[in-house]
């Protein structure tokens, strides 16, 4: 048995409606064998290889053709084990976040099973009830429903005592919440997390598991828009680069950096000598500046002072050939082209706001990601992207502590 685990408020899907007799014939099949339209009445679909489904009667997990009615359907199966895609996503953490940025998107996909886990073991079934499937105690047990992939969404103060939880049973793929480690919350960041964080990847690399972050600013629309004109338009290598940054978008901004101009290589900061306040944090302002490998320079600002009302971040890219300036949660978009001699700017439909962009971020890169996964592809943004971020977060305490310029390869390598 798995273990306790309660069922969500959806018909359990491995049970029949009918009659009593074929309803004991069919209790214990796989949720995954659910009666669906198909290619004729009583064609039931049957669950895609190497799933390991455990029947809630303690029947061992095994391959679909050792369960009696997968041997009575085996032209079925051969037809349909090419064209199920059925996976299941464990989330670990069932906070604000989860409920409003992940499981209803989650919960719209037929082909998803979803597992869950919390400390607070109330939230997980309350989740379960709302947006379908398991609540499980304990993360053994949630790990031995052997999930496809596990999302681990908990706070960024919770997130170092959850992936070492998780990698005591590694599933086959983590996916992380941003920033990857952050034990006093995100606006700070220290050496310990970015150490914490590169221990969580090498585990996870010398257990076979995959790691991926959400980092949801990149498939903001101008984000892509602005990637794709870039390309298209040849405007060459990123030259210089100035930031002003809300904390609340601070490692999404480092890592857009990443996204487009490659990774930082040295880094030296000041921090101001008074705490600044704003979206429930008090903290010193920080001002970077910052060369990447490819050479390009820039500054970057973080405060928690920029008004909530107003855009939450400013960057500007400027190119060999163009410059670029984005801003807000796909507030407006400046391109310059230098050929062209012109302006163009890009707005978002005013029917829309900047919170619907945000929430829709998350969906595109849930679906990249779930894409990847079903193409057996490496995922659109590895894990080793969060641990680029806290590279430069450690980098950025150690200039201030020590008031010098900081090599982050040298004095924080990566592997």
């Amino acid at each position: 048995m798995l273990g306790r685990h309660r069922r969500s408020a959806r018909p359990p899907s491995g049970l029949c409606r009918g009659n009593r007799g074929h309803h004991r014939l069919r209790r214990c099949l796989p949720r995954c064998l659910r009666r669906r339209p198909g290619p004729g009445p009583g064609v039931e679909r049957l669950p895609a290889p190497g799933l390991g489904h455990r029947c809630p009667q303690g029947q061992p997990p095994g391959r679909p053709g050792d369960h009696p009615q997968a041997r009575r359907s085996g032209a079925l199966h051969q037809r349909e084990e090419r064209s199920v895609s059925k996976l299941r996503v464990a989330v670990i953490g069932t906070g604000n976040v989860a409920q409003k940025n992940y499981l209803p998107f989650l919960a719209r996909d037929a082909e998803i099973s979803l597992g869950y886990y919390n400390r607070t073991a109330d939230k997980a079934r309350a989740c379960a009830d709302q947006f379908g499937g398991l609540a499980f105690d304990s993360v053994a047990e949630l790990m031995d429903w052997a999930p496809d992939t596990a999302l681990v969404l908990t706070r960024e103060t919770q997130r170092l005592e959850a992936a070492l939880a998780l990698l005591e049973h590694p599933p086959r793929r983590l996916f992380f919440e941003k920033p990857l480690v952050a034990r006093h919350g995100q606006e700070q960041v220290d050496e310990q997390d970015f150490a914490a964080g590169r221990d969580i990847l090498r585990q996870a690399a010398a257990k076979g598991c995959e790691t991926a972050m959400i980092f949801n600013y990149r498939f903001f629309d101008h984000s892509q828009l602005a990637k794709r004109v870039a390309a298209e338009r040849n405007f060459g290598q990123v030259r210089e680069i100035t930031g002003l940054v809300h904390y609340a978008c601070w490692s999404h901004c480092i890592d857009l950096i990443h996204f487009f101009a490659g990774p930082i290589a040295q880094i030296s900061a000041l921090r101001s000598e008074t705490t600044r306040t704003g979206a429930r944090m008090q903290v010193e302002d920080v001002a970077a500046a910052f060369r990447t490998a490819g050479d390009a320079t820039g500054t970057l600002i973080g405060t928690a002072a920029l008004a909530w009302e107003f855009p939450l971040f400013e960057l500007t890219l400027n190119f060999e050939r163009g410059r670029i300036r984005l801003q807000d949660l796909d507030g407006d978009l400046e391109i310059m082209d230098a050929r062209g001699g012109e302006v163009e700017r890009y707005g978002i439909a005013r029917h829309r706001s900047r919170w619907d962009q945000y929430n829709s971020s998350f969906e595109k890169s849930l679906a990249a990601y779930l894409a990847s996964i079903r193409q057996n592809q490496p995922p659109p943004v590895p894990g080793r992207f969060g641990l680029l971020e806290l590279q430069v977060e450690a980098g950025l305490k150690r200039s201030i502590a020590q008031q010098r310029p900081v090599v982050l390869d040298t004095e924080f390598p990566l592997d």
